[in-house]
C-alpha cells in the first residue's frame, strides 16, 4: 500500500533494527485517512472470505480494525489486555508476550462476542515474532469460530511471524513489508 508506505518513510522514526516508531500516525496519534484507506485495503483484500466480525487486540490494532470492520459491514471486537471490573462472566484468555514491552499479557475477551461458527478476520499493526497474531487465533479457535485471515498494518518481514502465521494455513495480508531497518533506514520488500 503505497499511501502507508509513504507516510512510514515520511514519519516512521527507526529506534534500532527491530524497532519501528510510527506512534504519529498509527498506535497514539491516528491518521484518519489514512486509517479508512487501511481499512479499505483490507475489506478488499478479504472480501471473498465471508467475514463475519473483525477481532483484534487492545489497543493500537483498534483503529484499523474498526475502519475494516466499517468496510466489511461487520462488527469489530478487541481483546483486552487488562482485566475490566465488568467483564467477569464467560471469559476466553490465552497468554500472548510482547517483545516491545518485554512482558507476558492475559489476553481476554468476552466469549458471547465471538460465537461458534463465526467466520473472524484478525486485524494488527504489527507483525513481527507473531505472538499477538497466534494469541488472537487461539482465543478464535476457543470460541469455536474459524480464523479465516489475518490482516497486519506493517510486518517486520526479517523476524519469523509471517511464517508462523503461514504456517496455520490462515490467509495473511500485510499492507507494509519491511525487509529492514538497518542503518536507520527503512527498506521495504519488493
Amino acid at each position: 500500500m503505497e499511501l502507508l508506505k509513504k507516510k512510514i518513510q515520511q514519519e516512521g522514526k527507526v529506534l534500532s533494527e527491530t524497532v519501528l516508531k510510527v506512534d504519529s500516525f498509527i498506535n497514539h496519534q491516528m491518521d484518519p485517512v489514512l486509517m479508512k484507506e487501511i481499512g479499505k485495503e483490507f475489506a478488499r483484500c478479504f472480501k471473498e472470505a465471508g467475514i463475519t466480525k473483525v477481532l483484534t487486540i487492545e489497543s493500537s490494532g483498534i483503529g484499523p480494525a474498526l475502519m475494516t470492520a466499517l468496510e466489511l459491514e461487520v462488527p469489530m471486537v478487541f481483546a483486552r489486555k487488562r482485566k475490566s471490573l465488568t467483564l467477569t462472566e464467560g471469559l476466553i484468555t490465552t497468554k500472548v508476550y510482547s517483545f516491545t514491552k518485554q512482558e507476558t499479557n492475559d489476553v481476554t475477551i468476552s466469549s458471547h462476542f465471538i460465537e461458534k461458527g463465526e467466520r473472524i478476520l484478525i486485524i494488527d499493526d504489527f507483525l513481527a515474532n507473531g505472538q499477538a497474531a497466534l494469541g488472537l487465533i487461539d482465543i478464535v479457535k476457543q470460541a469455536g469460530a474459524e480464523p479465516v485471515g489475518v490482516g497486519i498494518v506493517i510486518e517486520k518481514s526479517f523476524q519469523d511471524g509471517r511464517q508462523l502465521i503461514l504456517e496455520t494455513g490462515i490467509q495473511l495480508e500485510s499492507l507494509a513489508r519491511v525487509a529492514s531497518l538497518a542503518d536507520g533506514t527503512v527498506t521495504f520488500v519488493d
